[in-house]
């Protein structure tokens, strides 16, 4: 095996989308953290507050499937530089807010921003990525993104102690803009076109395949991939519950101070950083032994939402700091390990379209964004039990162990029906 040269061409493009997605999850959750902030400053209710949270959800879903498909058509390089550009720009303007309807305008224009963000990362890693090293560089990439949760807690409440809640996003705001600038200098579509890239890359790397002229069929891709999409709903709630209300649950449940409310909810989220790591190796190691992605991808993703609910459990029965840390940690630990396994499978089953097939599964995190912090925020402000929210995440991830089986990774879309055997089939129907 070759060693992992930082300098190499592959390399600088994974470094590069990891940077991106640790960027795109600071913006969105430091919102989590900044709340403190503005919903007393606004007079916000726990509800409202949910409206905040989710209201980049709502582009963000409608993107998805529109952004994939573009990336897919257009390219990743002149797609994420779009989006890196709107994002940044509404994440300064979040900080310029004056009440409850600025904050929702922002935060939606940050959705329109990052709606096609990962989608488009998918495409690039497509071409960029070996395929028995797609779960790494998913696993890796999304880890970043959890690394981005960990730290903005700490970071918002650092510039919140110093200078204000309003001088976080300007930050946040500005390092998403030089993100932009450099991946216009770093990224081509195409590796072959890249100037640092080697025969020894190229290699290793999916050969370059015309491209078709014909349209995506959109019905058939639809069905195919709605198991996936469903399976991604359900870990979807769970996430848009944890980056949304986390740092909230330990300020409020346990009447924290902010600063020590933060240190919890960072020790959560960097168990989703080792989770989102090693699921991704775990994934590729059990293609690379058994050449099954059943078992790589399905049985992992099944497994990982079994041991979720089951550390959530507790919860529901005790009110311990540490304990329900240990919990929350263990849970978050074992939903983010379904990750690499997750969006290795847009490009097993379309690699030629995988930018739509992951917006098509995406969508289904996205309406959890929609709906989840909302809920949660509905079931404390009417209960006043910051624990009763997580019994919804108990029961998606238990449906999704079922239908973790409907997903057949190892049945590869053709245009028409999978290569084993009928879309039929691949659905359980």
């Amino acid at each position: 095996m070759k060693r992992f040269r930082v300098t190499s061409a592959t390399s600088i493009v994974l470094v590069m989308l990891c940077i991106m997605y640790f960027i795109t999850y600071l913006d969105r959750v430091n919102v989590s953290t900044a709340a403190a902030g503005f919903g007393k400053e606004f007079h916000l209710s726990h509800t409202e507050v949910g409206l905040v949270f989710s209201a980049f959800a709502y582009p963000y879903l409608l993107f998805q499937i529109i952004g994939g498909w573009v990336s897919d058509r257009f390219g990743a390089r002149r797609t994420l530089l779009a989006c890196g550009a709107v994002w940044g720009i509404a994440t300064l303007l979040t900080g310029f807010a004056g009440g409850l309807i600025s904050l929702l305008a922002a935060r939606v224009l940050l959705g329109f921003g990052e709606g096609a963000t990962f989608p488009a990362a998918t495409s690039a890693m497509a071409r960029w990525v070996a395929k028995e090293k797609r779960g790494f560089a998913q696993g890796i990439t999304h880890a970043a993104s959890r690394v981005g949760n960990a730290v903005a807690p700490g970071i918002v409440v650092l510039v919140m102690a110093n200078w204000g809640w309003r001088e976080s996003f300007y930050i946040c705001g500005a390092f998403s803009l030089l993100w932009v600038v450099v991946w216009a200098l770093t990224f081509t579509e195409h590796p072959k076109d890249h100037p640092r890239i080697t025969k020894e890359e190229l290699e290793i790397l999916p050969a370059p395949k015309a491209k078709s002229s014909a349209g995506v069929p959109w019905g058939k891709l639809f069905r195919r991939m709605m198991p996936v999409t469903i399976v991604y709903f359900c870990y979807g709630w769970t996430l848009w519950l944890f980056l949304s209300w986390i740092p909230q649950y330990f300020l409020h449940s346990y009447n924290l101070e902010l600063k020590k409310s933060a240190i919890f909810a960072s020790v959560v989220f960097l168990a989703g950083v080792i989770g989102d790591t090693l699921g991704g190796i775990v994934t590729d190691y059990i293609y690379t032994r058994t050449g099954n992605l059943k078992r790589a991808r399905s049985w992992m993703v099944s497994s990982c939402m079994l041991f979720c609910l089951l550390s959530l459990i507790p919860l529901m029965f005790t009110h311990s700091l540490y304990l329900s840390m240990a919990c929350l940690a263990s849970g978050f630990f074992f939903a983010e390990m379904t990750i690499g396994p997750m969006w290795a499978i847009p490009m097993d089953i379309a690699p030629e379209a995988s930018g739509t097939a992951s917006g098509i599964m995406n969508t289904g995190s996205a309406l959890a964004a929609i709906i989840s912090p909302v809920v949660g925020g509905f079931l404390i402000d009417y209960f006043g039990n910051w624990e009763l929210p997580f019994v919804g995440s108990m029961l998606l991830m238990a449906l999704g162990v079922v239908l973790a089986f409907r997903m057949q990774p190892e049945s590869k879309f053709a245009g028409g029906a999978a290569d084993k055997g009928q879309v039929s089939t691949s659905m359980g129907v």
